[in-house]
């Protein structure tokens, strides 16, 4: 059996195949993804990349250098924000972004992305909006009930899709979840010289990393290369996240979420075991009913209080509210 994508990038005891049409079906499952960024960088620094297919190295080269580009410009649009947020006196927290490809995957075009989430805290909604406004953004749609951010957008000169900002003031649903983000803010680190840009935590940012993927069903290999980056690079206490999952009732959703990817990459378990795994559906594709069954225990059963999964049922019948 041929090796996946995952362990073609994260297990170098894995033999590389000769066979052409081999790398032609990993473009299939990278281009459904969108990871060829992450794909060229992890295997360009594991030294893996020069023992493949040329045509199969070209396309992927093209594809990062798009991501490098776009990657820039964004980079440049969030430095604007950071400066007018610093020069204002108001704390933010860039989430995920640039940032996140540059230091957790060592290059600005290792990992594409699509807009800027910004955290601030809710009192500063008001002039955090002001901000955005005056560089230009504008509001892109109406407030979603229950939801915890606030979307801005514009054209950029050269681009056909407009840039986003978020502006979150939190990381989940607090009808659902009993997360406290001041938590964030608490273990957050200022920038360089900069008195109210702050860094996320390693911690938390794999918490939020692995939320992130659970919310969207870890529907893309982007969701996995993005928990699998992390432990490869950061050494997270289990011990800890499960304490803290289990103040915040988000215990299940973490617990399935890496079991899901402890599942698919074994190998894991020798950089930082997950003594919590609990058996999934995941990988059975030909199971009949598969997809319904995963879909009703994302949806309804990743809660830890049955109350969270009246609510997000409530929810889901009546989106509106």
């Amino acid at each position: 059996m041929n090796p996946t994508l995952l362990q073609i990038l994260y297990d170098s005891h894995i033999g590389l195949p000769n066979d052409s049409a081999y790398y032609w079906g990993l473009l299939d499952d990278i281009e459904k993804s969108n990871v060829h960024a992450q794909t060229y960088t992890i295997m360009k620094q594991g030294g893996r990349l020069e023992a493949t297919p040329a045509f199969y190295q070209q396309i992927l080269k093209e594809k990062f250098q798009r991501v490098l580009f776009q990657n820039i410009l964004i980079k440049n649009q969030t430095n604007q924000i950071l400066n007018d947020f610093e020069k204002s006196g108001i704390d933010i927290i860039p989430l995920k972004g640039t940032a996140f490809a540059e230091q957790h995957f060592g290059h600005l075009g290792s990992r594409p992305t699509s807009d800027i989430d910004l955290l601030i805290m809710p009192t500063d909604m008001d002039r955090a909006i002001d901000i955005v406004k005056s560089l230009g953004y504008i509001e892109e749609r109406k407030p979603i009930p229950f939801h915890f951010h606030r979307s801005y957008s514009k054209v950029l000169p050269g681009s056909s899709i407009p840039l986003t900002v978020e502006l979150h003031w939190d990381i989940l649903k607090q009808t659902t979840a009993n997360f406290y983000v001041e938590e964030i803010w608490e273990e957050a680190l200022s920038i360089k010289d900069s008195l109210y840009i702050k860094k996320i935590s390693d911690f938390h940012l794999f918490y939020m990393i692995c939320l992130h993927g659970w919310r969207h069903n870890m529907e893309s290999l982007k969701y996995f290369i993005d928990i699998i980056q992390l432990i490869s690079t950061l050494n997270i206490d289990y011990i800890r996240l499960m304490e803290d999952t289990k103040r915040h009732k988000t215990r299940k959703r973490i617990i399935r979420t890496l079991s899901i990817v402890y599942q698919q990459l074994p190998t894991l378990h020798l950089l930082n075991k997950f003594p919590y795994e609990i058996p999934t559906s995941y990988g059975h594709r030909n199971f009949p009913l598969k997809k319904y069954v995963d879909f009703i225990d994302y949806s309804f059963l990743s809660y830890d209080s049955p109350k969270h999964s009246m609510v997000e049922l409530y929810h889901w019948l009546h989106p509106k509210y």
